[in-house]
């Protein structure tokens, strides 16, 4: 069977889409699994195991027929993107399933599937699992299984990043931002951090304009010692390598959290109560990944893009969990 899998949204979204791809090639390895995405999730896509090919969203758009050739049977919308589901029914796929909850879906869908994400109890990785009540093949997955059925290799790292990383130090990233897309910890936090844990090497990440960002909040996290600014230097091909060659990261709900999910590698995320940015929904999984969060009932920040319940994470806390990493390494 050729399956299509559509997730058209950010970089975490796509790598909690992945297990969908490890389960259907556990029910058959025969099985071609397509995955449609935005052009810059390509590379974590196309290192997964299990995804056949990938198509860009943008690409797609301006070649349409190549969906027509591809005679796929089935297509999950797992993200609702009604520009992908026009061109499924387009290419006639047989089975184009969604969720009944977009209005577009009871057009171009011929299999609607009916749930809700917003009030869920459920972790994003198993809601996408949700789709597969219209193939009678649905189960929810816990997170051992989740953890399987990822898939994702890091990629060769090149030899100037793996000079960057040191011989007798833990090497942790550390990725502050969330392009607004998380309630962050404070800059001063990952500062006394790295300052308090100076046998540890810390390497910061995240876009060039958030290295900006941080150079104009907090510059003196970049003149410690023990850190290296990477913030615009690698991309998503390197920063995956070079999450798989060091220790773990420290980081909000962000993807490269779950990258390090799940590749196997030490992840504490550092949540808000706050549903559905809570751990509940979007915690990392993987046999190495934990988070730390305030044990409380709490929206006061809903509106804000601060988070008091965020900033009362203390440095200790962190610190001690990172302590554990190196006891292990």
């Amino acid at each position: 069977m050729k399956i299509i899998i559509s997730r058209t949204d950010n970089l975490g979204d796509v790598i909690l889409t992945l297990p969908l791809a490890g389960f259907f090639k556990e029910q058959n390895p025969e099985n071609q699994i397509i995955f449609i995405g935005k052009n810059y999730t390509q590379a974590i896509v196309e290192n997964c195991k299990f995804v056949d090919k990938f198509f860009a969203k943008e690409t797609l758009l301006q070649n349409p027929d190549w969906l027509i050739q591809e005679r796929a049977e089935a297509i999950l919308f797992v993200f609702p993107d009604i520009e992908i589901a026009q061109l499924a029914k387009k290419a006639r796929i047989p089975l184009r399933i969604g969720t009944s909850h977009r209005w577009w879906h009871w057009w171009y869908a011929n299999k609607r599937v009916n749930f809700s994400r917003k009030n869920s109890d459920l972790h994003e990785a198993q809601l996408n699992f949700k789709l597969l009540q219209a193939l009678d093949m649905y189960i929810e997955p816990n997170f051992g299984l989740i953890q399987d059925w990822y898939g994702l290799q890091a990629p060769a790292l090149p030899e100037n990043l793996k000079n960057l990383l040191s011989t007798e130090k833990l090497n942790i990233i550390l990725h502050p931002k969330s392009k607004g897309s998380a309630r962050e910890w404070h800059l001063d936090s990952y500062f006394a951090l790295a300052k308090h844990n100076p046998d540890m090497q810390f390497f910061i990440t995240g876009t060039q304009s958030e290295g900006d960002l941080i150079l104009s909040q907090k510059p003196q996290i970049f003149e410690l010692p023990n850190v290296q600014n990477l913030t615009g230097k690698l991309n998503l091909q390197e920063l995956i390598a070079f999450i798989g060659a060091v220790e773990g990261i420290v980081a909000c709900s962000t993807g490269p959290l779950h990258i390090a999910a799940a590749l196997g590698k030490y992840a504490l995320g550092i949540y808000p109560p706050i549903r559905p940015m809570h751990p509940g929904r979007w915690q990392p999984i993987g046999k190495k990944a934990k988070v730390l969060v305030l044990e409380k009932d709490c929206s006061a920040c809903r509106k804000s893009n601060t988070c008091a319940c965020i900033y009362a994470i203390s440095v200790a806390e962190v610190s001690q969990e990172i302590a554990k990493w190196q006891k292990e390494a």
